[in-house]
Formats: C-alpha cells, sequence, structure tokens
C-alpha cells in the first residue's frame, strides 16, 4: 500500500499544536515497561491492513519505525522497556470496558499505562445510544482505581478523545468518505447524512461534539483526583487539527500511519515526556 506522505500545511499544523502544548513535567524514573488500554485507535486498527489490527503501528506500544510510539521513545532511553511493551486494548472498546482492561494491565505490571477511550462512546448508531456522561464517568473512575490499587507507583496517561466533528469536516467534501461511512455504518449519531445543513443535521453535529467536549472534562477530573502519577494532555489530542490525508482510506475513520506517527508526537509530548 502507499502511505500517505505529510503535506507542508500539515507539518505546519503540527508545529503549531505542538509549539501550543505545554508538557508536563516527568514523574519518576523512565519506565521499565508500558501497557495500552483503549479502543481499535490504541490497536492501530486499519493502518496496516484490511479491516484488522496493526498493532506494530499504535501510536502507544507499537514497534514500527515511523511511528515513533511512546514505547519506541522510552526504548530509546531505557533498553530495559524492550519486549515489555503490552497493547491490552481492544477494538471496539468502550469506556464500560476499561476495568477489565485494567485489571489485565494490573496483571502486566506495568510501569506505565496510556489510556485513550472514548470515541465509540460518542461514535454510536444513533445519537440516543451514546454512552451517557455519567456513565463514561463511573467507568473511567472504576478503571483507574483499579489501576492505582494494583499498581500504585506506575504513571498514566490520560489521552484526550480527537475531535470526531473535524473528521466530517474534513471528510464530507469526498464522495470516497461518504461512501465508506455509509457502507459501512460509521459513526451515524455523526456521521448521517454527511452533506445535510438542515437546522436539525447541524445542531445534531454540535451535540455529539458537545459529548466528547463533556467526555473529556470527565477525563481530566478523574485525573487530577487521581493524584500526581496521572497526566491528563490538556485537550491536546482533541485541538490537534487533523487531515483527511491521516485517516485511512479504507473506512476514512481510524488514523492511518502518518495519523498514529501525529497522535504519538502529540500524546507523548504533552504527557510525561520522559
Amino acid at each position: 500500500m502507499r502511505l500517505a506522505r505529510p503535506s507542508l500545511a500539515l507539518a505546519a499544523g503540527l508545529a503549531v499544536a505542538l509549539l501550543s502544548a505545554t508538557p508536563a513535567a516527568a514523574v519518576g524514573p523512565v519506565p521499565n515497561s508500558m501497557a495500552s488500554m483503549g479502543d481499535s485507535i490504541t490497536r492501530g486498527f486499519n493502518a496496516c491492513g484490511w479491516y484488522s489490527d496493526c498493532t506494530d503501528r499504535s501510536f502507544s506500544t507499537g514497534g514500527y519505525a515511523s511511528v515513533s510510539s511512546h514505547y519506541r521513545r522510552i526504548l530509546a532511553k531505557n533498553a530495559a522497556i524492550s519486549g515489555r511493551n503490552y497493547n491490552q486494548a481492544r477494538s471496539g472498546a468502550k469506556a464500560a470496558d476499561m476495568p477489565g482492561q485494567a485489571t489485565a494491565v494490573v496483571g502486566r505490571n506495568a510501569d506505565y499505562v496510556t489510556i485513550l477511550i472514548g470515541a465509540n462512546d460518542a461514535c454510536t448508531s444513533s445519537e440516543a445510544s451514546m454512552t451517557s456522561v455519567a456513565g463514561f464517568r463511573a467507568s473511567i473512575d472504576t478503571a483507574l482505581a483499579t489501576l492505582k490499587s494494583g499498581l500504585p507507583n506506575a504513571r498514566v496517561a490520560l489521552i484526550s478523545i480527537p475531535d470526531v466533528k473535524r473528521l466530517w469536516e474534513v471528510g464530507k467534501g469526498s464522495s470516497s468518505a461518504r461512501s465508506a461511512w455509509s457502507l459501512f455504518g460509521i459513526c451515524q449519531s455523526l456521521l448521517a447524512n454527511p452533506t445535510s445543513t438542515t437546522a436539525a443535521d447541524v445542531a445534531r453535529r454540535d451535540r455529539v461534539r458537545q459529548r466528547v467536549v463533556d467526555f473529556n472534562a470527565q477525563l481530566a477530573q478523574a485525573c487530577a483526583a487521581y493524584g500526581s502519577n496521572c497526566d491528563f494532555d490538556d485537550n491536546a489530542v482533541f485541538n490537534y487539527p487533523f487531515a483527511l490525508s491521516q485517516v485511512s482510506t479504507w473506512d476514512y475513520f481510524h488514523p492511518n500511519t502518518a495519523g498514529q506517527a501525529v497522535l504519538a508526537q502529540i500524546s507523548y509530548t504533552a504527557g510525561h515526556n520522559w
């Protein structure tokens, strides 16, 4: 397959995003092991193969050179982490799956944990089926409590959910994107009737985006309650203006290899940033 090459505009956008982010100070020594929690984004879904997980290209625990994942960045500073990068995420996961993933991560005895979850809680078959804000927060709190109890010294990176409405903005003009969204029933809460400008559809898209904003606010609060070992990215990922060229052309939803690389850069820099 041909991988999309980042444009000059994309590079400039990334530079602005990185300069505007305020990295948090590193907490403790460089980790000797790490694990990831989340959904298909963390699994690298559609980043290398047709409707399949590509964990080697995960922004978090992947080993693919051009992605320069959290794992590879840490490996460059601490060889002890080699081979101790565990991807516990699952494609299709929602916040309700995080307590179970947290239990699995505790079993790995990880020093560092990344969590990116919530896209599937907002991107559902209809607006009515989105996860409630209260339900989302309850699942996150349970998962974090499991991590804090089982891995009291581990550092946690809680990553903001990308701005899903941005996907509609950059893709609505593409017939290929619109066809994929319709054919595969992708994120219909947001992406149904993508060319419609009726008041009802405009309001629906705004409500779905607001749900993501509300989820991210809960992530920030939950991380603050966790304590100094948890770092929230201050919405760095949410605020990044990703381009259509960073999205898989198989579903026009998941990050491709270039998208995973940008996600790795932004989330790592805005996190513990060893």
